[in-house]
């Protein structure tokens, strides 16, 4: 999880209703028209993680759309809870179709897994592009398991900023300095009791989304085969949720795929080196309309850098 947003918000923010009621917090910045760039938070993340990246695309004359999943940030939560994966995904597809034209998904780590079964299942094709960050069909369980187990740790919150501060810098050392009470404020809820807690829903940590997430594995392995659209995978240099050997085994599924691993980064790749990120990202929407096209695939090749 990422919670630390890089930049204000720059765009405006709509709720959009879902297939089963529930409200979604979309923020969209940028002029309209095309390239359209659809941002999907990882677990535990708001739209506020992708706030950098997408200024300085929009900046660039993107049209950047970014949301809070259901149970996260300003987004509706589900009565009694009840998360399952394919909610998420359907969520992401509804929102998808809404845009004039199919747009580039850049979908961090359960983002980044809603946007390949989408990509590969979804018929006409929802994206124009698919870009997934630190994210594979298979992951390293330790790295995940050591994001969960932060989001775990403090059921009963915390006294004030300073102390949520505290447990970020301890948790994400490699990072200079401390978060402000201003950089904090939307990632975190005043209860009754007085005391912060993190904007999501606890439901989604106490019920089967997490079982059901790894029971998902064979779905995420056929659609990756499906994929026909460019992808491009960035990876963290210092990840411990995506390796050497679960990317090798990304690019066979998906051949037409292109690699970048970013220096110095970890599974928080935005967060950490947004400037790299979003000059990758940038390259890449510049090189499709260049991509020439053969039986409908992209022949964009694979390189690792």
């Amino acid at each position: 999880m990422d919670i630390c947003p890089p930049s204000p918000p720059s765009g405006r923010t709509e709720f959009v209703a879902t297939g089963d009621g529930l409200r979604l917090a979309v923020e969209t910045g940028g002029a309209p028209g095309v390239p359209a760039l659809l941002f999907a938070h990882g677990f535990g993340q708001t739209r506020g993680a992708w706030n950098g990246a997408a200024a300085t695309l929009a900046a660039q004359g993107c049209r950047c759309i970014s949301f809070d999943a259901r149970g996260h940030g300003e987004s509706g939560h589900l009565a009694g809870g009840g998360y399952h994966m394919q909610q998420f995904i359907d969520d992401l597809l509804g929102l998808a179709q809404r845009q004039p034209a199919p747009p580039v998904l850049v979908g961090a780590s359960m983002g980044g897994l809603l946007g390949l079964v989408t990509a590969g299942e979804a018929r006409p094709a929802p994206f124009r592009a698919l870009v997934l960050v630190d994210i594979t069909p298979r992951w390293e369980t330790r790295g995940v398991e050591r994001i969960l187990a932060f989001m775990q740790a403090h059921p009963d919150g915390f006294a004030g900023y300073a102390e949520a501060a505290e447990r970020i810098a301890a948790y994400l050392p490699h990072r200079a300095g401390r978060k402000s009470e201003e950089q904090l404020r939307p990632l975190l809820r005043e209860g009754v009791d007085g005391r912060l807690r993190w904007h999501w829903d606890p439901a989604l940590l106490t019920g089967d989304l997490i079982a059901e997430s790894e029971r998902y594995q064979p779905r995420l392995f056929a659609a990756a085969r499906q994929v026909d659209v460019p992808v491009l995978l960035l990876s963290g240099e210092r990840s411990d949720v995506v390796s050497h050997a679960t990317v090798a085994e990304f690019l066979q599924l998906v051949p037409h795929a292109r690699h970048v691993e970013v220096p110095g980064a970890t599974h928080m790749l935005a967060g950490d080196a947004n400037d790299a990120f979003t000059r990758e990202i940038a390259s890449f929407i510049q090189s499709l309309d260049a991509a020439p096209t053969r039986a409908g695939r992209r022949t964009t090749p694979s390189q690792h850098a």
